[in-house]
């Protein structure tokens, strides 16, 4: 699994008795680099989780064929990117495993929870049986495996599906927020933002910065500081793994540098342009 990431998929790992592997991710696109996990794969190895961050999508071909040649699970991790394409084809349909998430903050959401798919029938019934406490459906209070209490309410399953009804303009809404930033940052020296293939149709999450702390005369976190004296409030990039004690990962540079220096600026359909301008005006005001 990619070492630039929420922790939500290494907790997942660990709690199904597990050993997370972490690998470097894409210097451009930040995804999970399919060469580095290649070269992490042992005998005992089980299972590739492909990450799709801010909105992104891995190279999904190569981290397919690397799946195929090596026999292994591929489980993707889309809650950060739903409805984002890859060749034309939605993010979370590759692998065995797809995960979205309806956090308050996602395109769709029922203020948490999640949904799962899966490419095979016995897959889904065993995870129909495990988010119901194990039982088998159709005999009641009769439990084939353990589980848990995993299920979506209805009244959470009723605000998730109206907002379907407004699926195409909660979209088109992203893609011009990101439209309007990337106009204003894109090229711009001392920052770099996210690449997105040519083959992906990336429908926006967060917009993560990468900045520079020479170019800035600070860290990010004091950068963070100062965007919030101006009145702009943004969030620090993910930490890490080799940082965080608790998950004793390696020290992967790419890795590193994204969880040490970027920032994601506000980022919410909705957002009127001429805020965008003076979020995009006090981050540049800041590089020396």
């Amino acid at each position: 699994m990619p070492g630039y990431t929420f922790v939500a998929p290494a907790n997942m790992v660990i709690a199904c008795g597990a050993k997370p592997v972490f690998c470097d991710v894409d210097p451009e696109t930040w995804g999970l680099d399919a060469r580095d996990a290649a070269r992490r794969v042992t005998k005992k190895t089980k299972a590739v989780i492909a990450v799709h961050v801010y909105g992104n999508v891995c190279d999904m071909a190569a981290i397919v064929a690397l799946a195929r040649r090596e026999k292994l699970v591929l489980i993707e991790d889309a809650a950060e990117s739903a409805f984002s394409r890859f060749k034309g084809r939605c993010a979370g349909t590759f692998g065995d495993v797809g995960c979205f998430s309806f956090q308050a903050t996602k395109t769709i959401t029922t203020g948490e929870g999640g949904f799962v798919t899966a490419s095979s029938q016995a897959t889904l019934e065993r995870m129909r049986m495990i988010r119901d406490h194990g039982m088998r459906p159709g005999k009641r209070y009769w439990h084939d495996v353990v589980g848990f209490n995993f299920r979506l309410t209805n009244l959470q399953a009723a605000v998730g599906v109206a907002q379907l009804e407004s699926l195409d303009r909660a979209i088109a809404d992203r893609k011009k927020l990101f439209a309007l930033y990337r106009a204003r940052l894109d090229g711009q020296a001392g920052i770099r933002l996210q690449a997105f293939r040519p083959e992906v149709e990336p429908v926006v999450w967060a917009l993560g910065v990468l900045m520079d702390p020479a170019a800035f005369g600070m860290s990010r976190d004091a950068l963070i500081a100062r965007l919030a004296e101006s009145g702009v409030e943004t969030r620090p990039g993910f930490y890490p793994f080799d940082v965080l004690p608790l998950y004793h990962g390696p020290r992967l540079p790419v890795s590193r540098g994204l969880g040490l220096n970027v920032l994601s600026l506000p980022f919410f359909p909705g957002l009127p342009a001429p805020d965008v301008g003076f979020i995009c005006e006090r981050l540049l005001l800041l590089r020396r």
